[in-house]
């Protein structure tokens, strides 16, 4: 038996996780520790107690079958067929999870003719990527860091592995978002984003599109809530450094947009 992962939260009608209208489903439990993560309570892989705004626990954290999973994600298929949308499987990481229960879930969504995107940040098995490949029409691939000691310091391990699964995915033809988080005097500057050129193209990577995610701190309170320390303390870039830094990626040839 498919051992079933924790689900903590589904949501509909989503605009920013893929074309389209979606529905994601949200994976609990993550591999890394980003700090500026604005889903503390994706972190942990089992379900947990959270203070709602009305200062009252609940459980964080439920499991489904497939086919309770599947029949909420079919339930607006109609938007997805008329918009080019589909389903996410985000997180948390979704490629942290019991991979046979998520293969098994893309199954049938594209049985049904639902696109599936993998909303992913790389720190998983090889072989994970090898089984969903077949059933994934897109995958979110966050890139938190070109430079592996940057990564190391702020998500808790260097990025080889996140480097190593883009490779794959790439030598597989795969359909790719590359999604770059922006964080003001960390990696929101025209040298890094030269360097991530440079890597792509030395290693002969091919992305659809380049997604620019401004750092945001609209999590914060969660923390709070979860009884944690909060680690969202880095400042936003502005608007005109975002646009230069999209005139960087776009004179190199790249499709890039703002915000996901």
């Amino acid at each position: 038996m498919k051992k079933r992962p924790t689900v903590f939260n589904i949501q509909k009608f989503s605009t920013h996780d893929g074309p389209g209208i979606r529905t994601t489903i949200f994976f609990k439990g993550c591999p890394i520790r980003c700090e500026w993560c604005h889903n503390p309570e994706s972190q942990v892989f089992a379900p947990e107690m959270m203070l709602n705004k009305y200062g009252k626990e609940e459980l964080i954290g439920k499991d489904y079958s497939i086919r309770e999973l599947v029949k909420k994600i079919q339930a607006d298929q109609i938007f997805y067929d008329q918009s080019g949308g589909g389903v996410t499987f985000s997180g948390g990481e979704v490629m942290a999870q019991d991979i046979d229960y998520v293969v098994e879930l893309a199954k049938e969504c594209q049985r049904m003719g639902i696109s599936v995107a993998i909303d992913t940040c790389g720190v998983a098995p090889k072989e994970n990527y090898e089984k969903i490949l077949p059933y994934a029409d897109l995958f979110l691939y966050d890139l938190k860091f070109i430079n592996s000691q940057f990564h190391r310091e702020y998500t808790g391990i260097g990025n080889e592995l996140v480097l190593e699964n883009l490779r794959y995915l790439s030598q597989q033809k795969a359909a790719i978002d590359l999604r770059l988080i922006l964080l003001e005097e960390i990696n929101a500057d025209e040298e890094t984003a030269e360097a991530i050129i440079e890597w792509l193209r030395e290693e002969r990577i091919h992305v659809d599109e380049i997604s620019l995610l401004p750092y945001h701190d609209f999590g914060r309170d969660k923390y709070k809530r979860l009884n944690r320390e909060c680690t969202q303390n880095f400042i936003k870039p502005s608007d005109e450094q975002v646009e230069t830094i999209q005139k960087v990626y776009e004179s190199a040839g790249y499709q890039v947009s703002i915000g996901g």
